[in-house]
């Protein structure tokens, strides 16, 4: 335990925080994502939902000023019915901790697939919503 950091940071996600660079991705992602087999870095974050680790994570994490859509967002399939109501959720917390108001990309989930086997890391969370993945891309810290 560490003052001012929550107690939902692993130490393998502070340290892969930590490593990462300006531009850099990291996938965070719900319990149905396959993220064993897409991972080049998987890190376990079972029994914890997306939106409590995500305000966690952006209390230290920058996101990146120099790209329109920092966060990316797996689309729902054409035809799938699924409402998506976690990502007014992921808004809210975004807002709060980024003041960014438009922050999402949408992306096809086979394409979503492919930039998450790039990441630098996946968290693989115990999140039960679907289409709740996310991608988030690194910043930088400005003095």
């Amino acid at each position: 335990m560490l003052i001012g950091i929550s107690n939902l940071i692993s130490p393998e996600l502070l340290k892969a925080m930590m490593e990462m660079g300006h531009g850099d991705e990291i996938v965070i992602a719900d319990g149905n994502f396959p993220g064993a087999s897409h991972a080049q870095r998987l890190i376990r974050a079972d029994g914890h939902g997306i939106p409590e680790l995500l305000d966690a994570i952006l209390h230290l994490f920058p996101l990146d000023p120099y790209v329109d859509k920092p966060v990316s967002l797996m689309q729902v399939t054409p035809g799938d019915t699924v409402k998506t109501p976690i990502w007014d959720t992921y808004g809210e917390i975004i807002e709060a901790r980024t003041g960014l108001t438009a922050p999402f990309e949408e992306v096809e989930r086979f394409a979503f697939y492919e930039r998450a086997k790039k990441a630098y890391a996946i968290v693989a969370t115990g999140e039960g919503a679907l289409y709740a993945n996310l991608i988030l891309k690194k910043g930088v810290i400005k003095e």
